[in-house]
């Protein structure tokens, strides 16, 4: 018997054709003012780079005012990117707050934010070579902060394997090496990723989330202002382009280029970091 039927009430539709309403409308939140970045980065200077190897992580430093920039070099490969306050690794990256405020999937002229109590802008994207992509037939878009990361626990959860070069163990190795911490104390600060090049959606029957062949291809970038001191850790993932599987030697993988520039002295007159949340923390009490 068909359950879902039997419970329908007779104003299903009606229930149904509720409009939605934006839980976070963005429209008072001051917008990055772009131009003053873009003519900031024109007289920049590289100052480093760190070129991620496939199946492995790599950790990069960025003060804040300066620029980075995630490259694909050789072939498709998407990568997942994490993000902490340079002084204080309990300050990081807060995907699920930077969708509510954004959407799915991020590109230039949005923000990656940090998480509570802190709730700043760590990160604002300023170039997006696959911002042309939109969102395609199957709901699928590019750029997601929906994916946690994939990771060795779900891994053996769903198989049964032990499988070292998941995104998170890449991560958690590169941040233990960054800081000379253990990787089981650092592990807990690996955190929910912002999939750079990854290309997913939710299936519109079931739910549930997918990932196709990444559009990404050599010469595609996207490139990052540094809105306070920042510490990243990308991940060039053992899915490689995700068409077919993750979490496994199978897919044919390539490396990632991060490069760090900075601005010519006084590009950025008027500029200040990112204040953290002004919110008094009284929560009541």
């Amino acid at each position: 018997m068909d359950h879902a039927s039997v419970n329908t009430p007779p104003d299903a539709a009606a229930r149904r054709a509720v409009e939605p309403v934006i839980c976070y409308p963005n429209d008072s939140l001051p917008p990055p003012d772009l131009s003053v970045y873009r003519a900031a980065r024109v007289g920049a200077r590289k100052t480093d780079e760190v070129r991620v190897a496939p199946r492995d992580a790599s950790c990069f430093s960025v003060p804040a005012g300066g620029f980075f920039r995630i490259s694909s070099v050789e072939g498709p490969q998407v990568g997942d990117l994490n993000l902490w306050q340079a002084e204080n690794l309990e300050e990081k990256f807060f995907s699920g707050k930077t969708r509510a405020i954004h959407g799915t999937h991020v590109t230039a002229g949005e923000r990656l934010w940090s998480c509570l109590p802190f709730l700043r802008p760590m990160a604002t994207i300023i170039e997006d070579t696959l911002g042309w992509y939109g969102i395609d037939e199957f709901g699928g878009s590019v750029h997601d902060v929906i994916g946690t990361r994939c990771d060795p626990y779900t891994h053996h959860l769903l198989s049964g394997d032990h499988y070292h070069y998941c995104c998170h163990s890449n991560l958690s190795r590169a941040l233990a090496r960054h800081t000379g911490r253990p990787i089981e104390e650092i592990e807990l600060q690996v955190h929910d990723v912002m999939n750079v090049f990854m290309c997913t959606g939710f299936t519109r029957d079931t739910g549930q989330y997918f990932m196709k062949a990444s559009p990404v291809r050599p010469g595609d970038h996207i490139e990052f202002f540094a809105e306070i001191d920042l510490i990243g850790a990308l991940s060039a993932c053992p899915g490689g382009d995700c068409s077919t599987t993750h979490s496994s030697d199978a897919a044919s993988c390539h490396p990632l280029l991060v490069e760090i520039f900075m601005p010519e002295d006084g590009a950025l007159t008027g500029w200040q970091s990112a204040t953290i949340s002004g919110y008094d923390r009284g929560h009541g009490r």
